[in-house]
């Protein structure tokens, strides 16, 4: 009988549990070994969401931490390091905190809530209580941190207080842990009480960080730094390990030989191709990474369902914002090219600010060309030259993301430019191609085009349908269908015009060598040979316009057949 295969850790982030429960684990453990041999008394880890950032730093806790479990690293790397385990391995009290959960409307509540956090880390040593080697004021101290009505002095002060507490009580230096450190400031600048959040983040950082000598080491992840925010004012032993750096780059998310030994393992390696186009293709420092969400939830979804298509699993955990603001950002024609030569594949050139402000983020087209970067949307390509990084979009995944946003974009500006619109809707249902052709042409030259090498014909001619059907969406007197079955086939768009008692036709054809006129005959045939007009003939609509509409990059063709003419 065939042994059973691991779990999948879909959205789990307790190392012990994947380790005792199992999981697939994917041995990330060098991590240690690295951060200890390249010491650094504090380390900031920013990488983007969903690339392992939580399951390291429980990792890290489950390996310091004082009477941890030896037994869940068995066949793990870190156990090669005898006598770095022997010296560092289960020795210390760890204070570990997220500060993820820290999403309110208003600073009241976020305050309340990094409160909670810090009375439940807290609570974690009650037996402090008991300890023969602390005061009683020191114990009153302790239970100041366990109060749901916590101070600000106390609250500033709450993370180091406990640091010495515990490195009283067990004659040991602590070891700290933060993880999602920027969140709480991402969520204040959404929500209005930016400047306030960054005074308690900055007390609370400057308390444990910077005077605090019970302190062995602390490691902190995010997906920005903030440096000039002056959170870590002052902090002379910050260490910075940003996705541009080669020290770790191999630790967050999974290596190539990570995923084809995961794939080999669930019996998948057939669809290696598959997983390494929509989810590979990040560079963090000189290794090329997979997202690790992405390939764990789609080998699940294999599993199950072997012809499973790949999915947006990345962009369905935000709400790709900074994309939207890029890309409503691109009037200016230089920065619309270079979106355009982004999803084509091709790399831009750009000086890149790792340290940026909240408040800056969406000041300049510059500046979000950074936020893109850091948070993941682009990569780098080969070497950086000082602060000029070659940027592209890493895979089809985040190509997708970017497609969606850009249509998105012209349907918004549809509705901004009426009478244009109008004025196509009417020339199509009087026959007039020619004023057809010209009024698209004109929108294909005003929006971003997709012409993506790597895209599949099909992909294309859907951006150009969807174009379509974004401006034929205008006429509130129409029903649009679209891919609706009629004939022997079915029609890319149907249009029904009640009040003119008018049907209408469309096939719409990606011209891949530029030959638009072949391509639109291609589609007149189409229609013809499949009947399309079938549909709106049932339903008793006499008069029939078919078009046939060619496309390639922001150039178009369009012809038409109307009532009682027979396309040769």
């Amino acid at each position: 009988m065939e042994a059973r295969k691991k779990k999948l850790p879909i959205g789990i982030e307790n190392f012990e549990e994947i380790r005792t429960k199992g999981f697939y684990y994917v041995d990330k453990t060098g991590l240690i070994k690295e951060l200890l041999e390249n010491w650094g008394k504090v380390t900031l880890f920013t990488r983007p969401r969903r690339f392992g950032k939580s399951l390291n730093m429980s990792m890290l806790k489950s390996f310091f931490e004082l009477g941890g479990r030896k037994e869940i690293f068995e066949g793990l790397e870190i156990l090669k390091e005898v006598s770095l385990c022997e010296e560092y391995m289960g020795k210390f009290p760890v204070i570990s905190i997220s500060l993820k959960g820290i999403d309110a409307g208003s600073f009241n509540t976020a305050r309340e809530l990094a409160v909670q956090i810090i009375n439940g880390e807290a609570r974690r040593f009650q037996h402090l209580l008991d300890s023969d080697r602390l005061t009683i004021y020191d114990k009153d101290a302790y239970t100041a941190l366990l109060r749901a009505d916590m101070s600000e002095a106390v609250l500033y002060s709450s993370l180091k207080i406990l640091s010495e507490l515990l490195e009283k009580h067990y004659g040991r230096k602590v070891i700290l842990l933060i993880d999602e450190y920027d969140v709480p400031l991402s969520k204040a600048f959404e929500q209005g009480y930016y400047d306030q959040m960054i005074v308690l983040i900055r007390n609370l950082f400057q308390q444990v960080l910077k005077t605090n000598d019970s302190l062995e080491l602390a490691v902190l992840t995010g997906c920005m730094r903030i440096s000039k925010e002056s959170i870590f004012t002052g902090l002379n032993n910050l260490k910075v390990l940003s996705v541009a750096d080669v020290r770790f780059d191999e630790y967050f998310g999974f290596t190539d030989s990570e995923v084809r030994e995961l794939l080999e393992y669930y019996d998948l390696s057939r669809n290696y191709g598959d997983v390494k186009e929509w989810y590979d293709g990040y560079r963090f420092g000189n290794v090329e990474v997979y997202c690790p969400w992405d390939v764990v939830n789609y080998c699940d979804e294999l599993r199950a369902d072997s012809n499973a298509l790949p999915q947006n699993y990345w962009s369905n955990t935000s709400s790709n914002e900074v994309v939207r603001k890029f890309i409503q950002g691109a009037d200016i024609g230089t920065t619309k090219n270079e979106i355009e030569r982004l999803v084509a594949g091709e790399v831009i050139k750009k000086e890149i600010h790792q340290e940026l402000t909240y408040k800056d983020m969406y000041n300049s087209i510059d500046n979000i060309w950074s936020i893109l970067f850091t948070t993941g949307y682009l990569t780098q390509r080969g070497k950086p030259e000082r602060k000029s990084f070659y940027l592209a979009i890493p895979n089809m995944e985040i190509r997708e993301i970017f497609i969606e946003q850009i249509m998105d974009f012209f349907k918004e500006n549809i509705k901004k430019n009426g009478d244009a619109v109008n004025a196509f809707c009417n020339a199509l249902q009087k026959g007039e191609a020619e004023e057809v052709e010209k009024r698209f042409s004109d929108y294909l030259r005003k929006t971003i085009s997709i012409r993506d090498t790597f895209v599949k014909k099909s992909k294309k001619e859907n951006f150009y349908h969807g174009i379509l059907l974004g401006l034929l969406g205008y006429k509130d007197t129409w029903i649009i269908s679209s891919n609706e079955e009629s004939g022997d086939g079915y029609s890319d768009i149907l249009v029904r015009s009640e009040d003119e008692e008018i049907g209408i036709v469309i096939e719409v054809k990606y011209a891949e060598n530029g030959k638009l006129e072949e391509a639109c005959q291609e589609a007149l045939q189409q229609i013809e040979r499949k009947g399309y007009q079938e549909e709106l003939q049932e339903e008793g609509i006499e008069h029939i316009l078919k078009y046939g509409i060619a496309c390639y990059k922001k150039r178009c063709k369009v012809r038409l057949i109307g009532e009682g003419e027979i396309f040769a």
